[in-house]
């Protein structure tokens, strides 16, 4: 692969190496392996499940733990709210009022999402926002016909040089009108939310990774609320931001696996997903990591509900990490007992989901010792699962690696073969999906912070197709923050209820209850 002296340069001032955008253009050409997945995670074979006596007890260990401990919220933040609104973006490019009547455009496209909009209109927390953007520009909005009134909201909403919503951050989007007319961010109610789970009674600590250009706005939203929310949860906030490195971005290539050009010659470079957070999220200091997407959010009468599983998860996690630290200690003396090593490894069966070995049992006791740290040594994050209830997407799944090894892994359908008959039943027949819901244990029972970069599969990367100025060009995306970027931590899957999860991935969301006061 030949690169002009002008690309050496380029590539250098991303903070890129030429070996890296080499082996990236190796991975073009190899193709990433499929994920072999050997079954779906279940209730009791991979996910626990929940009692009563088990909530109360992990609930009360997180409480009496948790103010010797530094918590921190890590929210994902970045993306801009266009997909949010594709059906209204669809529905300007295509509706002519001229060439015909709003219900034939509805009827004729099939178009339930936009007679849903129509019909929850008044119920959108931006509503009165837009109304009077229309009324300020002299349009009656009360006098308009149905379909006027529908084209008008939504041209104030998305016109660039309007609202401009489309090309807002998700965070900074209004979400949820109370009935004090005050109408609150995601970004808002994810303060609330720190307030009640991630910090010691008197302050909470916050970080969003976020597009660089949308940190004026960010700043601007906290200063207008900071003291609103302080005042009423008795919290104060440090909140920090960080954006994707630019050295994280991936080179793109042609079909054909030749580097993609722009017109002007230059390397076409893209940014490579949320795997590339794993920088960031590496970068924190704490104890213990909650970690939740901006969009995942609700109204404060459900908020409880959603406070009791994060501190569930946290109290989980907690008590597994001290049990790995105490054994963790043991490892470190000079004689280990017949019945410690049986206690070790009945725990990493039993509570961390761990299939020990079959050639285990062969060994001698100093290569015992030596597979037991490795297994007991890493990061440890515990998910919440929620059962499926519509398609099979990312989920639970005991995954097989090359050396025969089963472990617990969040496979998205993408790293699955749907070629295999056998794989695709696997993934058809799996009962619960992953919401994005995490407790993470960064820290060893030294203290000390491991280096996240060190349990990277980065073999489970993704390779897309997209276009650029109507051309075709293959994308690469880094292992998923939550796929391969964690592969190799121990990983605990918890069964929770579907109220804690509650995402905004279309305007339509905000009309279910949970995003609505009653």
């Amino acid at each position: 692969m030949s690169f002009t002296e002008k690309d050496l340069k380029q590539i250098e001032a991303k903070g890129l190496t030429l070996q890296q955008i080499e082996s990236q253009i190796e991975l073009f050409k190899s193709g990433i392996p499929y994920t072999n997945i050997s079954e779906a995670a279940t209730k009791e074979n991979g996910i626990v499940g929940l009692d009563n006596e088990l909530i109360d007890a992990v609930i009360d260990y997180f409480e009496e733990r948790k103010n010797d401990l530094s918590l921190l919220k890590f929210v994902p933040a970045s993306g801009a709210a266009t997909r949010m609104f594709k059906f209204l973006f669809k529905f300007l490019k295509e509706y002519n009022p001229q060439k015909e009547s709003l219900n034939a455009f509805i009827n004729k496209n099939k178009f339930k999402e936009l007679s849903l909009f129509m019909v929850g209109l008044e119920k959108f927390p931006f509503y009165n926002q837009v109304v009077q953007r229309l009324e300020s520009k002299k349009i009656d909005f009360e006098e308009l016909s149905t379909a006027d009134k529908v084209l008008h909201f939504v041209e104030a909403m998305l016109d660039e040089n309007e609202l401009n919503f489309g090309n807002s951050p998700k965070g900074l989007l209004p979400f949820h009108k109370y009935k004090t007319n005050h109408i609150s961010t995601a970004f808002e109610e994810h303060l609330y939310e720190a307030a009640l789970y991630a910090s010691d009674e008197n302050e909470a600590e916050l970080h969003f990774t976020i597009s660089e250009k949308y940190k004026d706005k960010f700043d601007e939203e906290f200063k207008r609320i900071e003291e609103y929310v302080e005042e009423n949860t008795g919290v104060s906030f440090n909140i920090s931001f960080s954006y994707q490195h630019e050295s994280t971005d991936t080179i793109a290539v042609t079909p054909k696996d030749e580097p993609f050009r722009n017109d002007d010659g230059t390397l076409l470079f893209r940014p490579s997903g949320h795997g590339a957070l794993l920088k960031n999220l590496n970068a924190l200091e704490a104890d213990i990591i909650f970690i939740k997407n901006i969009d995942n959010v609700v109204v404060k009468q459900y908020k409880q509900e959603m406070v009791k599983y994060k501190k569930v998860l946290a109290g989980i996690l907690l008590k597994l990490q001290d049990k790995a630290f105490e054994y963790m200690r043991v490892l470190d003396k000079i004689n280990i007992s017949e019945e410690e090593f049986t206690n070790i490894e009945k725990f990493l069966a039993n509570d961390m989901g761990i299939k020990i070995s079959r050639e285990y049992h062969k060994y001698l006791d100093k290569y015992k010792v030596e597979y037991l740290r490795e297994k007991l040594n890493r990061p440890i994050r515990v998910c919440g699962m929620v059962k499926n209830e519509g398609e099979p997407g990312g989920g639970p799944f005991w995954v097989r690696d090359l050396y025969g090894n089963q472990s617990l892994q969040i496979v998205e359908s993408a790293q699955i073969n749907l070629k295999n008959k056998k794989q695709k039943d696997i993934l058809t027949n799996a009962t619960h999906f992953n919401p994005v819901d995490l407790v993470c244990g960064v820290k060893n029972y030294k203290g000390e912070k491991f280096n996240l970069e060190d349990f990277v599969d980065y073999a489970a990367a993704f390779i897309t197709m997209k276009t650029k100025v109507g051309k075709d060009l293959k994308a690469l995306e880094l292992p998923g923050l939550w796929n391969g970027s964690m592969a190799n931590w121990t990983t605990v899957f918890v069964e929770v209820p579907i109220i804690t999860f509650n995402p905004v991935k279309t305007v339509n969301d905000l009309l279910k209850a949970p995003h609505q006061i009653h």
